[in-house]
């Protein structure tokens, strides 16, 4: 059987169904059609059950799943380790990062990665949705979320605080912000969940007394790059709400005034988590980034919660 016959059927199994398999391959969906069926043919057996929207292996294409992605992780590490012999950490790593997170805590420490590992080929993608690493060809997310979806191995960094804020400009003369429900009286700039209400939970009291408390925000100017939320924040636009690593220097200074202190907020999740894929061969290069990060980022994280504590 040939080799790369394999590696399409794996892929086009992984992507879960033939456009995007297409995608990914950087193929016409006809043609990665014509080399499936090419492939059923030369074995005598059908491999894929096709629907208009998916394809899903028969028993015996599960079978050929299981062994071929087996065979391609050996020939992987048989190629990494070859091409690793008296030479300099080399490989491509396709990273995905949430923006306000990429732009104000991981930049420097990825530009630190590239001078310690000068050959490896970084692809950072900045982005804030939790897709389906697959079609995304993405060996390793960074994601702040609550929950890790099961089809991913989720490696939990750290917890993840909130803070709502404003100049003290903006505050001056308005309703004051005592409770969770007086959001709703200010004119709010977030990010905001495509096609849903942006909803920000928070809790307080001691842990035997526990109050919890949900209010659904519509926010006056919202996007998924924090940067330019944090500019309209301190141009007086209004009351932001920004995870602590965003803003951490504004508030430190007296620019921004943090609000709602007796509240633990969230608002688009709770925790921040390393991502990657379950049986995918990750190759030294990837193992290696996920090592740095995991190991840099818990370094800096217990420093950046006692920071915000201590405000």
């Amino acid at each position: 059987m040939d080799l790369n016959a394999l590696r399409l059927f794996v892929d086009i199994v992984d992507a879960g169904n033939l456009s995007a398999a297409a995608r990914k391959l950087k193929m016409t969906r006809a043609n990665v059609s014509y080399h499936l069926k090419a492939l059923e043919a030369e074995l005598g057996v059908q491999l894929l059950r096709r629907t208009t929207r998916h394809v899903e292996p028969t028993p015996v294409g599960a079978g050929l799943y299981e062994h071929g992605r087996n065979i391609l992780a050996e020939v992987a590490a048989a190629d990494a380790l070859i091409n690793t012999m008296g030479k300099s950490l080399h490989g491509h790593v396709r990273l995905s990062v949430p923006t306000g997170l990429g732009h104000a805590l991981l930049s420097p420490l990825l530009v630190q990665f590239k001078q310690r590992y000068p050959d490896i080929i970084l692809d950072v993608v900045f982005d804030n949705r939790v897709h389906n690493l697959v079609s995304e060809d993405v060996e390793v997310a960074l994601r702040i979320i609550s929950t890790p979806p099961d089809s991913v191995v989720a490696t939990e960094i750290g917890e993840v605080d909130w803070i709502a804020c404003g100049t003290p400009g903006y505050l001056a003369g308005r309703p004051a912000v005592r409770k969770l429900a007086d959001l709703q009286d200010h004119a709010v700039v977030c990010a905001s969940p495509v096609g849903q209400k942006l909803k920000v939970s928070g809790a307080r009291g001691d842990a035997a007394d526990v109050r919890r408390e949900q209010v659904v925000l519509e926010p006056t100017l919202s996007s998924e790059n924090f940067y330019f939320l944090k500019e309209a924040v301190l141009g007086g636009l209004g009351i932001g709400i920004f995870p602590t690593y965003a803003i951490g220097g504004e508030i430190e200074s007296g620019a921004l005034k943090p609000l709602l202190n007796d509240y633990r907020l969230s608002a688009f999740g709770s925790r921040l988590y390393m991502l990657t894929l379950p049986n995918r061969y990750q190759t030294l290069a990837t193992r290696y980034l996920l090592t740095f990060l995991k190991t840099e980022l818990q370094a800096i994280w217990p420093t950046l919660r006692a920071s915000h504590a201590a405000d």
